[in-house]
């Protein structure tokens, strides 16, 4: 009975994550403050699969298997021909988060841990900062590799070979770059002597991510530009691949200046202090796998990396929360009674999580909001527009959108149906400056109509 009762304890808190997620990404993107980066890229490249036409996104002008190698988006596609709408994307971020719930249940019931405190660390999982704020980040594939990485340690801990392989085949299907996440948890069953599933983890990893970075992605990227354009994160430590791999080595002082540092010690803080009661030096072990995904963060010197906002800290949270299911059946964690554990996850959850931006900067562009769905409907056809990056995620079934930013000014205006402008909210990356000077060129240019003006929201059309 008492099986059946948590079961449904464990369900309930799976779907009530997953309508709250869901909700409040929704309500996001009705408030037209989605953005074409990254919900706009992956909603047209999947729709434009969907319509078996090649996925080349507009936004970068390269093969949506170009950018991370995501196999992922071919299977989701599946669900746009079944109706095409950016929302299944929200829906299936909002599950994928939310399911890793069970794994995590599942491996505190393994570690022999009691049902309701293997229960409180499901709530410590859903609770967790990074959760809630990345569902809110438009979309990511990444997010479905979350409790497939989770499910597939359960597995390797019963000895589940085929779930195994099958947990980390979808892992890596989601980025090129969780190969190496893959492979660092193969050097971690090794080390706790699962020897065969972690040389399978090693293998499949490893070459994957060699696979993904010298096959795939330059194969479908003919600008060299955009094949390492993340490396400009890295750039104080080199300009490819082999000079920053080489700069390792030879100028650790680099990599030291890079590594401790004031802004790695925050990031770091962030990371920690929501499972802080839960981690001890004695049990860090399955934080090896965290490495490739730690470093690059560290390393970088994109402040987005070092956040509890993006996507870059996922491959980090299921090993933090091994950690703590190992201390919590050690009874060694500071936190032991439910009650209290959970009371720290909400703190650190209201402290953390952006709820606060649905009472003022989710509702900044509310005064134009009626003008815009009015602007959209006029668009009727399927051709080429020109707009913000607030606006793009709801225009991009289309082979082109473009976006009206900095460094777009000298775009050519006469590959666009629709020109869409928004003068009082510009939107990311814009200014109304830009939008003004934009305007002025088009109705300046005869083959444009302005056919929709109101509350600054103007609609040209060729």
């Amino acid at each position: 009975m008492n099986k059946s009762r948590n079961r449904y304890a464990l369900l309930g808190m799976v779907v009530t994550s997953t309508c709250v997620l869901f909700f409040f990404s929704s309500l996001r993107h009705f408030l037209y403050q989605s953005t074409a980066w990254d919900l706009g890229i992956f909603d047209q490249a999947i729709f434009l699969i969907s319509q078996d036409k090649p996925p080349i996104s507009s936004f970068l002008d390269a093969h949506i298997l170009g950018d991370h190698a995501a196999l992922i988006f071919y299977p989701l596609a599946l669900f746009y021909k079944i109706y095409a709408s950016v929302y299944w994307l929200l829906i299936i971020q909002a599950i994928a988060l939310s399911l890793g719930a069970i794994p995590i249940y599942q491996l505190a019931k393994q570690a022999n841990i009691k049902d309701k405190l293997a229960l409180t660390l499901s709530g410590v999982y859903l609770l967790y900062p990074l959760i809630f704020n990345l569902n809110l980040f438009d979309f990511h594939p990444d997010v479905i590799a979350l409790p497939a990485l989770l499910w597939a340690i359960v597995a390797a801990q019963k000895r589940s070979l085929i779930g195994f392989i099958i947990a980390l085949l979808i892992v890596c299907s989601c980025k090129g770059i969780l190969g190496l996440t893959v492979a660092s948890l193969g050097i971690w069953l090794w080390l706790e002597k699962n020897y065969l599933y972690g040389a399978i983890a090693f293998i499949l990893g490893s070459s994957w991510f060699v696979i993904a970075s010298k096959v795939i992605i330059p194969f479908f990227t003919n600008n060299p530009e955009s094949i390492n354009r993340h490396l400009s994160r890295y750039s104080y430590l080199g300009n490819s691949y082999l000079e920053i791999f080489q700069n390792f080595w030879l100028k650790p002082g680099l990599l030291g200046g890079g590594l401790f540092n004031s802004t790695n010690l925050g990031y770091l803080l962030l990371l920690l202090i929501p499972l802080i009661w839960g981690l001890k030096p004695r049990y860090l072990l399955p934080l090896i796998a965290t490495l490739p995904a730690l470093l690059m963060n560290l390393l970088a010197n994109d402040e987005g990396q070092k956040d509890l906002l993006h996507q870059y800290s996922l491959p980090i949270l299921p090993f933090l929360l091994l950690v703590v299911i190992n201390t919590v059946a050690a009874q060694k964690s500071w936190l032991q009674r439910p009650r209290w554990i959970m009371l720290w996850a909400l703190v650190c959850f209201f402290a953390l999580a952006k709820v606060g931006y649905f009472t003022n900067r989710y509702f900044s562009s509310w005064d134009t909001w009626q003008a815009t769905n009015q602007a959209i409907a006029a668009i009727t056809t399927e051709g080429g527009v020109l707009t913000s990056a607030e606006i793009a995620p709801h225009l991009t079934h289309r082979p082109l959108v473009k976006l009206a930013v900095n460094g777009s000014e000298n775009l050519d205006l006469g590959q666009f149906d629709y020109i869409l402008l928004n003068r009082r909210h510009p939107g990311w990356e814009s200014s109304p400056a830009l939008v003004s000077a934009f305007l002025t060129k088009v109705e300046g240019d005869r083959r444009f109509q302005k056919i929709y003006e109101q509350e600054d929201v103007i609609l040209f059309q060729k």
